[in-house]
């Protein structure tokens, strides 16, 4: 895998964060006097960015290649400053700056409480599933699989919303605007990456998507970070045709890396009718037929 692998090292994820963010500003932005000559590099120098810091341009230098450098929170405050960093990369800075150590180890089992499954049962048209470790799909309600894909027909590996989202041709059609939808997934497999680098099953799945999806590939390339807690998106579902519906991401308490996503319609719009009639027509399904996954 290459260096651009989330187990390849805190300190590689460091530096092209690093990188990445640099080359996304310019001089004028950050308030520097233009400089004579021809720039030979998108966005902020080196030597700029440590200017804008307060350290030295050595200090930055090793900073920036990964070396192990016992940063403190006073510089990468400074250093997300200069960058102009939004909240989340902030949080992804401060990470990835200290890297977890030791070798790569599975991650421990995911299991949804029996409440929660009820919760997903209970939502009637709502689609909602609650998503796990690097965007696993823990659970379904029927609506969620209507929606989407039946998850609970699909082998437990393959049970994964980045995977449906790059690797299923029928997503391409589904989300209106499947850019915008899939660059916000590899944006929240950065952040999940950055919190747990060891994860090797997270390797298999950047490694998979990176080899079969060029798209994958180059937008896993520029480093971005993204958590989204609500949000609108658009659909075009075979069966009902065109769909807005706005959700929201919750955390359950026990378990920071659950997400639960309710996706709803606007009262009394074409979205909520819609919803409605493809309820009716797909008609009621089992239940999820697994009580715990273990992810």
């Amino acid at each position: 895998m290459s260096d651009q692998s989330p187990l390849a090292g805190g300190n590689t994820e460091l530096r092209e964060f690093l990188r990445s963010r640099r080359a996304r500003r310019g001089p004028r932005e950050a308030g520097l006097p233009p400089q004579p000559g021809t720039r030979r590099v998108p966005g902020l120098r080196r030597e700029e960015v440590a200017l804008l810091a307060g350290v030295s341009v050595d200090y930055y230098i090793r900073l920036e290649r990964g070396r192990d450098v016992n940063v403190s929170e006073a510089v990468l405050e400074a250093l997300a400053r200069a960058l102009r960093l939004d909240e989340t990369e902030r949080e992804h800075l401060f990470t990835v700056a200290r890297p977890a150590r030791g070798r790569s180890r599975p991650m421990p089992p995911q299991r949804v409480r029996p409440g929660l499954y009820r919760v997903l049962e209970t939502l009637g048209d709502a689609p909602a599933l609650i998503l796990g470790h690097r965007m696993d799909v823990l659970a379904a309600n029927r609506m969620a699989r209507v929606l989407f894909t039946d998850f609970d027909a699909l082998p437990h590996r393959e049970r994964n919303m980045a995977r449906f989202i790059f690797l299923d041709e029928t997503a391409r059609a589904l989300y209106a605007d499947w850019q915008a939808s899939a660059r916000g997934t590899v944006a929240a497999l950065h952040l999940y990456a950055g919190r747990h680098p060891r994860d090797p099953r997270l390797a298999e799945l950047i490694g998979e998507l990176s080899l079969r999806d060029g798209d994958f590939r180059r937008w896993w390339a520029e480093h971005d970070v993204h958590h989204r807690t609500f949000g609108s998106k658009r659909y075009h579902h075979p069966l009902v045709g065109e769909l807005t519906l706005d959700y929201e991401a919750l955390t359950p308490d026990g378990d920071p890396d659950q997400t639960l996503a309710v996706h709803t319609a606007e009262p009394g719009s074409p979205s909520e009718h819609a919803l409605r009639l493809l309820s009716s027509w797909t008609g009621e399904s089992a239940r999820p037929d697994a009580a715990r996954l273990d992810t």
